[in-house]
């Protein structure tokens, strides 16, 4: 007769109480680990960030810096300028020019209308046709200054008259109303508008100049703008990105920028940078 014995299976309560304290040490072993390599991510997230909002705003601070005086201005998440391509001094004193193309020491006249003058010394950048000539530009509002397009003027060469670093030759045959008590003038280039949009900050160029600015991507000018560049992303978009005070024509404007980037809905994961450049408003 043969005879089977029967074992029980199971644990002991001696191995689970060990088995608990096991899975407790390792549960306290990872979380002591993950917790810094989170942490550690987290940082690399938030140095990435602000290496994205520096640029881009060292970028727009680059460019306003160098803004047309008195052409700087700001609506909600917009702020539009003019770029100034270079600038010198024209001559005031006729030196035996005339109104009109002259010989050597043609002078800027502002009885009459003109269309071109000498350049007191040499320009650094020599100017171009499809640039634009202003003078003495006092105001950024719609009714005055260069937006008015009563103090601008579309530089043009021909066999009349030959532009160059030391010569600047205008179309339309007009006066400018207000002389400037420094006898400067500024070669500008299109209007430039930076505008926070959708979480994301552009940059848009290449389109008409307009007496009210744009605000609206969607539509004109801004939608016909044939340079269009993306700056960051994952941006704050508000009414607090851009402010301006204008300043006078003796003293320098200040524009502030301000980006708030964040990759998750976490505010704790976001960074803020703020970033402000004298903007010069003597014309």
């Amino acid at each position: 007769m043969i005879r089977t014995a029967k074992y029980m299976v199971g644990f002991t309560l001696i191995e689970v109480v060990i088995v608990i304290v096991l899975t407790g040490i390792l549960g306290v072993v990872a979380t002591s680990f993950f917790t810094p390599l989170q942490g550690y991510f987290g940082a690399l997230d938030r140095a990435e960030l602000s290496d994205v909002a520096d640029t881009a705003l060292r970028r727009m601070g680059r460019e306003l810096h160098a803004a047309l005086p008195n052409s700087v201005r700001v609506s909600g998440n917009y702020i539009e300028f003019l770029p100034t391509i270079t600038g010198g001094r024209y001559r005031a004193n006729s030196a035996g020019g005339t109104a009109g193309c002259g010989s050597a020491g043609d002078d800027l006249s502002f009885s009459g209308n003109d269309t071109c003058f000498e350049v007191i010394g040499t320009l650094s950048t020599a100017p171009s046709v499809g640039q634009e000539l202003v003078v003495y530009n006092t105001s950024n509002t719609s009714a005055l200054g260069v937006y008015a397009n009563d103090n601008v003027a579309a530089l043009t060469s021909d066999l009349a008259c030959t532009l160059s670093a030391t010569k600047i030759c205008f179309s339309g045959g007009m006066q400018f109303p207000l002389e400037s008590p420094s006898k400067r003038f500024q070669i500008i280039s299109g209007p430039v508008t930076f505008a926070c949009v959708g979480n994301t900050l552009w940059r848009y160029s290449g389109y008409a100049r307009q007496a009210s600015q744009p605000t609206n991507v969607t539509s004109a000018p801004l939608s016909t703008a044939t340079s269009i560049a993306r700056l960051a992303t994952g941006v704050k978009c508000d009414t607090s990105n851009f402010s301006n005070m204008s300043g006078t024509t003796q003293r320098a404007g200040l524009a502030t920028m301000s980006l708030t980037l964040s990759n998750s809905p976490d505010p704790l994961d976001s960074i803020t940078l703020l970033h402000q450049v004298h903007v010069q408003n003597v014309p």
